[in-house]
């Protein structure tokens, strides 16, 4: 989210699961914690029980969250970034604002370009031909010396906060209600409740999960609510914060150490082509602090990334060769993320498809894409511990997978890999905590760990370039791999290559004759990191997580003194084992806690104390540097000078297939920066042959696409339903417990219907929108009965920053259909 920080913008919590018990209180929204989250829902009870917390759920259905919320609101899918803003602007209206914090601790003083401004839906700079703005008009004016102009008073027309207010003026409570189909009065009440957390002594703390990420706008949402965490004065705040809810144990970890076709462990970026050596690459990046006296802590980008080269590449990575950037392959697109792939491997371009631990034919968008796409490979090899849809998509299974086998000629490899509980080393949860755990289980018949079938592919590959050479064998010749037995390295091999050690003496900076590490030894942390080639380390993130104390993350003191949930000495929390991100900003301008009963840090006189580690130099004198030292203004960001590919401020889009016209401009379909490719466009559905709007969730007694094998689980959720409102089944006649055909311009698929009364219609300009619920957890595999997944539906489109598909709001439509006949 850049309204905080480029560095934890991929859905890291800026808080932890244990400090959700701090706060008064929660909002949920583009998630369901309850259903999905019930072991990490417990810190809302408690909450709830000890704080007198109270609990707002707005989401399309009364689920299970909403059953134990103190206030419930219905919103239409795709359309969250209205009812944020109108928040915003009640806020606003009602001087509901931490004023000293606002004005000190964001951008909101800060004067921008005369050049910068919106009209017909569309920020300045909008290339219609390219899907893309020139972001050149969404910066700041600058004086003599680069520094960025600032009106500390806010009256400047130009200051962001008075572009802000212009933005959102158009989000009235009617407007709300008209886009949203949220009734004016429980917006208000909302709005109100929300407004009493800009008090120093209240907070609110935002949780969210897919719900708000996968739209064609989703990190836009995420920014709308970061937005009203710093117009409260609740980020960095115990209790406060932006919780992102990640939907599997180990998600945070993936993308921590670099699991996307864009990054590099520890969220550094893969060069791009334009970047063809190092100081290029590296002058983009360590950013210049845009105020006098602010640290902007990017500005240590080259001793994490020399770094990095120097765990992969060791003695082949130099100052002289630059340590061996020309190794680093070159971007010539922003991202190869999975829709990418998958519609080059449609063009037939992709040969070879390693599928390791995850199941694309049920997880991304239009099944039958998918399908095609898989067909064309000539190999496609999946790592998983159990039998994937992706791994059988050539078995012909009737209408759950339509296909003909003899025409399918790729080549399947299954190699079976080993659960999480026969694992050992450590998952990431959503709070950023590093906790270790050991195997369980014993993996059963020819089960392999992960790291020994990549070991033994690696090594394999690298022998053929030793015996045959190739135009460029260097990256994978040099590539260090000094592990005990090179045909499996071990768990914590890998966790001590990625807290990093010294290779030669380092040397203090005050004291170059000082040696603070000696070499050989584990970093501390990421504070020992130098660019010199002194220091390895695999994530940056991650150092001190097992240095010479040992290994960090097994630790499992449950003490707690400050009594906040600190839990100072459970496991690691990234980064140095700080529990909460930007946690100086929850003391004043002098230092003063803004709630003393919730106190993180405080400034002594000389240094700052407190339970957490500072997110900041702990003798940084209060009011010389600003909290967000990430951002090279030390603010966070209300206007986010270009960050975000669609624009400086969330506004209001329709997804792609919507029931009305975007009301800003009735021509423009969805996120014009979103992902979209050319024929994919051809398949956006129309409300007139398509008048429902779908959206997909999870339920509590499946985890995605693992459990339907576990017979138990398939008992408790044996079959394939959708569910409907009481209107919409009278209205087409569907009966409860009836088998209905649902179907979109990409496909169709057979379920249960269940009417409910937990869907209500909504009024959406002057029309009614009936919303269709489809859970996802159905394949044609496992212990369950066969079934389908909402992604026979959507549409093949994403985010416009981080391409995250859009399936939480898409055209449908639902009649009756005939019972399926008993074989």
């Amino acid at each position: 989210m850049s309204s905080l920080g480029p560095t934890f913008g991929r859905g890291a919590m800026t808080n932890s699961w244990t400090d959700i018990k701090n706060t008064d209180l929660v909002i949920v929204m583009g998630g369901n914690a309850a259903e999905a989250h019930p072991c990490g829902f417990k810190w809302v009870t408690e909450a709830k029980a000890h704080r007198g917390a109270r609990l707002i759920v707005v989401d399309p259905r009364y689920n299970r969250t909403a059953a134990v919320s103190d206030y419930y609101s219905p919103i239409r899918p795709g359309s969250d970034i209205s009812f944020l803003m109108g928040v915003i602007r009640w806020l606003i209206e009602n001087d509901k604002v931490n004023w000293e914090y606002v004005t000190n601790y964001t951008n909101a003083a800060f004067l921008v370009k005369d050049e910068f401004g919106w009209s017909d839906g569309l920020f300045s700079g909008y290339d219609e031909e390219k899907r893309d703005f020139d972001k050149s008009s969404w910066d700041y004016k600058k004086d003599a010396e680069g520094y960025a102009q600032v009106d500390m008073t806010l009256k400047d027309p130009r200051c962001v906060w008075n572009l802000l207010k212009a933005h959102v003026d158009v989000y009235t409570p009617e407007f709300v209600e008209d886009i949203c189909g949220t009734p004016k009065e429980k917006f208000l009440h909302i709005c109100e409740m929300i407004g009493e957390c800009s008090a120093p002594d209240k907070v609110m703390t935002s949780m969210y999960a897919l719900g708000w990420t996968q739209h064609s706008k989703g990190a836009q949402n995420i920014r709308g609510m970061a937005m009203i965490q710093l117009i409260l004065g609740n980020i960095g705040m115990a209790g406060g914060g932006m919780n992102a809810l990640r939907g599997h144990s180990n998600i945070q970890g993936l993308t921590d150490i670099g699991l996307m076709s864009n990054l590099i462990p520890g969220y550094l970026n893969i060069p791009t082509e334009k970047e063809t050596d190092w100081q290029t690459y590296i002058s983009s990046r360590s950013f210049v602090p845009l105020r006098p006296g602010q640290t902007s802590y990017w500005q240590n980008y080259p001793k994490f990334m020399v770094s990095f080269m120097k765990a992969m590449w060791g003695d082949a990575a130099t100052a002289e060769n630059d340590w061996a950037f020309h190794y680093l392959p070159k971007l010539d697109v922003p991202t190869y993320d999975v829709l990418r792939m998958f519609e080059l491997m449609n063009q037939g371009q992709i040969n070879l498809y390693f599928c390791q631990g995850f199941n694309p034919l049920l997880s991304f968008p239009n099944r039958g894409k998918l399908t095609e796409a898989l067909s064309k490979l000539k190999m496609l090899v999946v790592m998983d511990p159990l039998a994937t849809e992706t791994s059988h998509f050539w078995e012909n299974h009737g209408i759950y997978n339509d296909v003909d086998p003899a025409s399918i000629q790729t080549e399947v490899l299954e190699l079976p890999t080993t659960c999480f509980a026969e694992d050992e080393g450590a998952l990431v949860n959503s709070g950023r905590w590093l906790q270790w755990h050991w195997a369980g289980a014993t993996p059963p018949g020819e089960a392999k760990h992960d790291t020994w079938i990549m070991a033994q592919i690696f090594r394999r590959v690298r022998k053929l370039y030793e015996e045959e050479g190739g135009v460029f064998p260097d990256p994978i010749l040099n590539l260090t791999w000094n592990y005990a037995d090179p045909d499996e390295p071990m768990p914590d091999e890998l966790a001590r290559e990625m807290n990093g050690r010294a290779l030669t003496p380092v040397y203090d900076t005050a004291d170059p004759t000082k040696v603070v590490v000696e070499a050989g030894k584990q970093l501390k942390n990421f504070s020992q990191l130098r660019d010199d080639g002194s220091t390895m380390c695999g994530c940056w993130i991650y150092s001190g997580c097992w240095n010479e104390d040992g290994n960090n993350m097994a630790r499992r003191d449950n003490s707690d003194p400050s009594g906040l949930g600190v839990f100072a000495d459970w496991a690691f929390a990234w980064p140095v084992n700080r529990r909460i991100l930007y946690n100086r900003a929850s003391a004043d301008m002098q230092g003063r806690p803004w709630d003393p009963e919730r106190a993180l840090l405080a400034w002594n006189g000389e240094r700052w104390e407190g339970p957490d580690v500072p997110d900041i130099s702990p003798t940084a004198k209060p009011g010389e540097v600003m909290p967000f030292i990430m951002n090279p203004e030390g603010t966070s960001r209300l206007f986010t000078r270009g960050m975000m590919r669609d624009g400086p401020f969330p506004t209001h889009m329709e997804p792609f297939e919507s029931p009305v016209e975007n009301v800003f401009n009735a021509k423009m379909r969805g996120n014009p920066a979103s992902r979209v490719f050319v024929d994919d466009a051809e398949q956006f559905a129309t409300s007139d042959e398509f008048p429902f709007v779908g959206t997909s969730y999870r339920l509590t007694e499946h985890f995605h696409y693992w459990t339907k094998h576990n017979p138990v689980n398939a008992t408790l959720q044996p079959q394939f339903f959708v569910e409907i409102s009481v209107e919409l089944a009278n209205e087409k006649g569907i009966r409860n417990g009836g088998r209905v055909r649902v179907w979109s311009k990409r496909g169709e698929v057979w379920a249960k219907a269940v009417v409910t009364k937990r869907i209500q219609p909504l009024t959406v300009r002057g029309k009614t929108v009936h919303v269709v619920g489809i859970p996802l957890h159905w394949g044609f595999m496992g212990a369950a009965k066969k079934g389908f997944g909402p992604n026979s539906l959507t549409p093949f489109v994403g985010d416009a920053n981080v391409e995250t598909p859009e399936f939480k709001a898409f055209l449908v439509n639902i009649e009756p259909a005939a019972e399926e006949p008993v074989a």
